[in-house]
């Protein structure tokens, strides 16, 4: 069986510090494929470069919604790097009034330049949204983001919300949050998504699954996140296996399938282990 974890950041620490453990641990946990997610344009070279020294690693680009001291990208500077042959998403982008506040034009304003982006070289988006799920959804709307689709990343709305992303054509991927026992709603939507579209993630270093809640996150641990959705479902591990796998490469259909995670980095030294 072979799983993907299709939004991570290992360019993070402490990941970051030894990215051939990190893809090791993951091999040893049957994941074979990850996507590690852009936030920046300071350091997207750095995740263009774990997607291209391994196999099996892929990469994104966008400005995440709370990098409000970022420089604006334009959108030819977005379609420019996506252009790569290992870049196979735009984001993450979206929209988050949790952690920022006042006047969020710039912060609409930049969402707005990422779906555009990801229009013109027909490659699929990469959504954060929190604390402001109607505002996200509605510029997916209105700006045609249906057209090239994409995820909800890390999703953790209800299942009214769930449902206008999908209508949108979008596929929902879950974290460790939905191990988390407060998470009642995002059990259910978990228990209704169709299977075919539904992704799963660690969003690592972040949000590490039960039993490993508190500690740093990774991708070889996107593991429990699909035991758990399996038994949420009174489905097989093999069947939520093969299903978040398939969806990952129909989803971001740029992707290479036949090369998988291998320990080739030229780009670590020491650090975070399986424990």
């Amino acid at each position: 069986m072979e799983l993907v974890d299709s939004h991570c950041h290992i360019d993070f620490s402490p990941l970051g510090e030894d990215i051939d453990a990190v893809l090791r641990y993951a091999r040893e946990n049957s994941v074979s494929h990850l996507l590690c997610v852009s936030v920046n344009m300071r350091d997207f070279p750095k995740v263009r470069s774990v997607a291209e020294s391994n196999p099996g690693v892929f990469a994104s680009v966008g400005v995440h919604p709370n990098e409000q001291d970022e420089p604006e990208t334009s959108v030819d500077v977005l379609i420019h790097e996506a252009k790569h042959p290992r870049v196979i998403a735009v984001g993450e982008t979206g929209l988050d009034y949790f952690r920022s506040s006042g006047d969020l034009d710039w912060q609409r304003d930049r969402f707005v330049r990422h779906i555009e982006a990801a229009r013109q070289v027909a490659l699929p988006l990469i959504i954060h949204t929190r604390d402001a799920a109607d505002d996200t959804l509605s510029m997916m709307n209105d700006h045609a983001a249906r057209d090239i689709g994409g995820v909800m990343h890390c999703f953790a709305e209800n299942w009214q919300v769930a449902r206008r992303a999908l209508d949108l054509g979008f596929y929902i991927s879950f974290s460790g949050i939905v191990t988390f026992k407060s998470a009642h709603e995002l059990k259910e939507v978990a228990t209704k998504v169709p299977l075919d579209r539904m992704l799963v993630e660690t969003d690592s270093p972040y949000l590490a699954p039960v039993p490993f809640r508190g500690k740093t996150n990774q991708p070889a641990y996107v593991r429990h996140t699909a035991e758990y959705i399996a038994e949420l479902r009174g489905d097989t591990l093999e069947n939520i296996f093969s299903a978040t796998t398939d969806n990952f490469f129909n989803l971001f259909s740029k992707a290479r399938r036949e090369f998988t995670l291998g320990v080739t980095s030229t780009i670590s030294s020491a650090g975070v282990h399986g424990s």
